[in-house]
C-alpha cells in the first residue's frame, strides 16, 4: 500500500503541521460507469460537493459523465456542437453566481495543432437523488487560443474565477511552463496563452522517471489558497500566499504528496470544501482515490 505524505510544510505558516490521510487501497471504490473508459479529467460539482464530472479522453463523446464520490454513475449529458479532439482536463467554478465546467480541448501529443480550444458551460441541472442525468446541453462560450511560443501538449488547466484568469501546464516540456489565459477575452478573436513561468514536479529514478515528471491534470483550491498537480508518478501541492501570483507560487518547489499508485493517472479535483483531493486513472471501472489534507496548528 501507497503512503502518502506532506513534507516541508514549516516553511508555510497556514501549513505549519499538516498531514495527508490516505483512502486504504483495500476500501477504494471504482468508477461504475461502462462509458467512462478514459477519464482525462474530473471536477466537483459546484452546487453539490457530493457529485463529481468526469470527460473521456480523445475520439470519445461530447459526454459528461456525473458520478457519486463513490463512483455511483449517475448519468451523463451531450453537448451539443461540440468536439472531442483531445479532452484532456475539466475544472468547475462559479462566476457571478453560475456554476460552470471547463473543458479543456488542449491535448496535442505531436505538438501539430495551431490553435486548441476551451469549451465553457454552464453546470446541467442536477438529476434527483433516484434519477439519473440525461440530455443536452450546449456550448455557452468556446475560446480559441494558441500558446505563446509554438504548438504544445496541454493536459493540466484551471480556473481562478476571481482573478478571472486560466492557468495551463504544457506537459512534454522541461521544466513544465505556466500559460495564462482571460477567462472572459475581450474580443472573439483567438487569444494567446501567455508565459508567466515555469515549475517542478519530481519523479524517482528508475522506469518512472521517463514520464513521470509529466503534469497530467491541475486544479486550484476553492479558497485559491493552493494549486494541485498530479503526474504519472505521485501529486504535489503548490501553497499560495494571499498576496503573490500563481507564476510565485508555481515557482517554489511543490510539496510532494508522495506516489497515487494509479496505473495512469490524468484526473484530480479538490472537494468542495478544498480538504481533500479525488484522483482517478484512465481505464476502465479506476479506481478512484480519494486523499484527506489535514492542516493542524
Amino acid at each position: 500500500m501507497n503512503r502518502w505524505w506532506i513534507c516541508g510544510c514549516l516553511a508555510l505558516r497556514f501549513l505549519t503541521d499538516c498531514r495527508a490521510v490516505e483512502e486504504p487501497a483495500t476500501r477504494l471504490p471504482q468508477i461504475e460507469s461502462d462509458a467512462i473508459t478514459e477519464a482525462s479529467g474530473i471536477a466537483i460539482s459546484p452546487k453539490d460537493g457530493s457529485l463529481l464530472w468526469v470527460i473521456n479522453d480523445s475520439g470519445g463523446t461530447t459526454d459528461l459523465h456525473l458520478m457519486g464520490l463513490k463512483g455511483e454513475d449517475r448519468g451523463k449529458v451531450r453537448v451539443d456542437g461540440a468536439a472531442n479532439r483531445d479532452w484532456e482536463d475539466l475544472s468547475s467554478f462559479t462566476l457571478d453566481g453560475t456554476a460552470y465546467l471547463l473543458i479543456a480541448d488542449t491535448g496535442d501529443n505531436k505538438a501539430k495543432h495551431d490553435t486548441s480550444t476551451l469549451l465553457i458551460v454552464r453546470e446541467p441541472t442536477l438529476p434527483d437523488p433516484v434519477k439519473k442525468l440525461e440530455g443536452i446541453i450546449t456550448v455557452e462560450r468556446a475560446i480559441e487560443f494558441r500558446f505563446a511560443g509554438g504548438a504544445m501538449d496541454c493536459e493540466s488547466v484551471a480556473v481562478d474565477a476571481v482573478a478571472g484568469k486560466i492557468l495551463l501546464l504544457s506537459k512534454r516540456t522541461t521544466p513544465p511552463n505556466v500559460f495564462e489565459l482571460p477567462l472572459k477575452p475581450a474580443t472573439p478573436e483567438i487569444q494567446t496563452a501567455k508565459l508567466i513561468g515555469t515549475t517542478t514536479v519530481e519523479s524517482p529514478a528508475g522506469p518512472a522517471a521517463a514520464f513521470g515528471n509529466q503534469p497530467t491534470a491541475l486544479d486550484i483550491s476553492p479558497d485559491r489558497s493552493k494549486a494541485v498537480v498530479i503526474t504519472y508518478y505521485g501529486a504535489f501541492l503548490f501553497p499560495r500566499k494571499a498576496d503573490e501570483s500563481w507564476a510565485d507560487a508555481f515557482a517554489r518547489k511543490p510539496v510532494s504528496l508522495g506516489p497515487h499508485g494509479l496505473p495512469q493517472a490524468e484526473s484530480i479535483t479538490f472537494s468542495k470544501d478544498g480538504g481533500t483531493l479525488y484522483m482517478v486513472s484512465e481505464g476502465k471501472h479506476s479506481m478512484i482515490r480519494k486523499l484527506s489534507l489535514k492542516a493542524e496548528k
